[in-house]
This record gives structure tokens, C-alpha cells and sequence, in this order.
């Protein structure tokens, strides 16, 4: 008797499915340790692997590293490029859509903040040269009170 196909549920295992790839522990650990702590925080993958291991769960920091792409990839996370060339995540959200990032060059602190004029000027360079807009974001690098 053939076994019958595993329901696909939600949006990250549609996604998955639909690339081939499958749903596996770690996977599912990573996405729910980002949608635990919520959108606005933001964790690099060696954050993500202690805050696993701490929980108990085994899992290398070579499969986060994967994992954080793969994620990114897919839309679930977005990207944060330090100027040291480090990396954070952060859960995407559709509520928490176009904002930017002030980030300590030294110790890597970040802190989001909006601004109505970053997003419009977004949108005047876009249609100025024909662009279709899909998001306006801003990164500033400055020194934290911490560091002075």
C-alpha cells in the first residue's frame, strides 16, 4: 500500500515543498526561535546557535548558517550587513514593513527607528527613474553612548 503524501501546511513548509527541499527539526527550530522572540530583534547565527543549544536542541552552527540563507531566501527573515561584515536577522513582518537601523560600528547595538522623509525620498528616486518600489530601507553607522 502506498503511503500518502504529508499534507503541506503553512507558508514556510508550502515554500519548502514547492523548492524540494523538506522541513526538517532544525529548520523548524530556527524559524521558531525567531518567531518567539518577535520581529525587531535581531540575532547574528552565533546568537541564534547558543540560544538553541542553551534550549537543548542540537543542531551545528554550519546548518544555521544554512538555514539563516535559506530563510532569507525564502522571505521568512531579513538580512542586516554590519560594517565589520558581520551579519543579523530579523524576522519579516508585513505590519513591521519599512524601517531602518542605527547600528554601533564598535559593539554592534541596533536600534530601528521610522521616518516618513527616508520612505519618500525612497519613492520620488524610484519613480524618477522608472523604478517599481518594493521597499526603502536605511542603514546608519554611528558610535552608541557605550562606546564613546
Amino acid at each position: 500500500m502506498a503511503s500518502l503524501p504529508v499534507p503541506v501546511e503553512g507558508p514556510l513548509e508550502r515554500g519548502l515543498h514547492q523548492g524540494g527541499r523538506r522541513l526538517t527539526p532544525q529548520r523548524r527550530l530556527i524559524l521558531d526561535l525567531f518567531e518567539q522572540i518577535g520581529g525587531g530583534t535581531h540575532l547574528s547565527a552565533e546568537d541564534v546557535h547558543r540560544l538553541l543549544v542553551d534550549s537543548k536542541a542540537r543542531v551545528s552552527l554550519a546548518t544555521i548558517y544554512r538555514t539563516l540563507r535559506l530563510l532569507v531566501e525564502m522571505g521568512f527573515l531579513q538580512e542586516l550587513e554590519l560594517s565589520d561584515g558581520g551579519r543579523r536577522f530579523e524576522l519579516s513582518s508585513g505590519d513591521h514593513g519599512d524601517h531602518h537601523h542605527l547600528i554601533c560600528v564598535r559593539c554592534g547595538r541596533t536600534e530601528e527607528f521610522e521616518s516618513t522623509p527616508v520612505l519618500e525620498a525612497g519613492r520620488e528616486a524610484a519613480k524618477r527613474f522608472n523604478f517599481e518600489l518594493i521597499e526603502s530601507s536605511l542603514t546608519v553607522r554611528a558610535v552608541c553612548p557605550n562606546c564613546l
